[in-house]
């Protein structure tokens, strides 16, 4: 992997982990479901008037908009907004790192590779010791199962944007948005209920609005475009386990932005996630240079 598109990868992450508390604060003035909508409505539009249609089968789009907008994000969404702390989203949404090199590996027929297995197992390991940290605390059961199946949803996501090929995937992402809003407003109508939307309308929070405008922008356009982008040029064993790092900016930002607490066992498992993704990026070279015959000093 390039430095280049290792800083991209990593600046990528920087942007989701801040995405949860802007997340947090999003639903605390608008119903998930319905902001979820919006999100995806303010992806598609006006900049589908602005991209030609991506070269990809039509199968793929949809697939794509409904899996990774009213699926993923809806139940994220609505895991939030039911009590889920943002700290153990980041976290637990990091599951899909082995979904998506399972899945890829089940249905892509691509090789396991040691050093990036090795290393997003080692990174694991940290995102276990977070996971142990926080579910000390009461958590309850139905967000938290909702998160973990949009992370299995964001690898099936992962699968289908690697079986779109080689695409522009600016334009795959605004393109298959356009398949996300109106699935999320009739749930959010028949779930959420009219009037919440409403009151939502009538007298929006402007914290919520700036969320809403950071999950569009650097989150969505440009953050998933970047990321489906060194997905479809690298194997998922090398991209995929970048997203470890999500968790660690997110307990920073919780930190930072929502007063969250961090601590000393935090502090452990973000060490150990980094030494992970080092083994998964550079592995294969420093342990080649490491074998390689020293040569004699005349």
């Amino acid at each position: 992997m390039s430095p280049r598109d290792v800083s991209i990868a990593i600046l990528v992450m920087l942007v989701w982990g801040l995405n949860f508390a802007a997340i947090k604060i999003g639903v605390e003035g608008f119903p998930p479901l319905f902001l979820t909508g919006l999100r995806f409505l303010f992806t598609a539009l006006p900049m589908v008037f602005f991209l030609g249609r991506p070269a990809a089968p039509w199968r793929f789009i949809v697939a794509f908009g409904l899996l990774l907008g009213v699926v993923k994000f809806g139940l994220v969404f609505s895991a939030v907004k039911l009590g889920m702390p943002t700290g153990l989203v980041s976290l637990l949404m990091q599951l899909q790192v082995f979904f998506t090199m399972f899945l890829a590996i089940l249905l892509l027929g691509e090789k396991a590779r040691p050093y990036p297995v090795l290393g997003a197992l080692l990174a694991f390991g940290g995102i276990s010791v977070f996971i142990v940290e926080r579910l000390q605390s009461a958590v309850p059961l139905l967000p938290l199962a909702m998160v973990i199946a949009a992370s299995l949803t964001w690898g099936l996501a992962n699968i289908v944007i690697k079986k779109a090929g080689r695409v522009d995937v600016l334009a795959f992402l605004v393109w298959s948005s356009l398949f996300s809003p109106l699935p999320l407003f009739a749930l959010s109508w028949g779930i959420e209920g009219s009037e919440a939307i409403l009151a939502s309308l009538v007298a929006p929070r402007l914290e919520s609005v700036l969320a809403l405008v950071f999950i569009v922008g650097p989150s969505t356009l440009f953050a998933f475009a970047a990321w489906n982008r060194l997905l479809t040029r690298y194997p998922t064993q090398v991209a995929a386990p970048f997203a470890l790092l999500v968790p660690v900016f997110g307990i920073f930002s919780g930190v930072l932005l929502l007063g969250e607490p961090f601590t000393r066992m935090a502090f452990y498992g973000s060490g150990i996630v980094f030494l992970g993704l080092v083994i998964n990026v550079f592995g294969e070279r420093l342990f080649a240079r490491a074998a390689r015959p020293k040569t004699e000093m005349p």
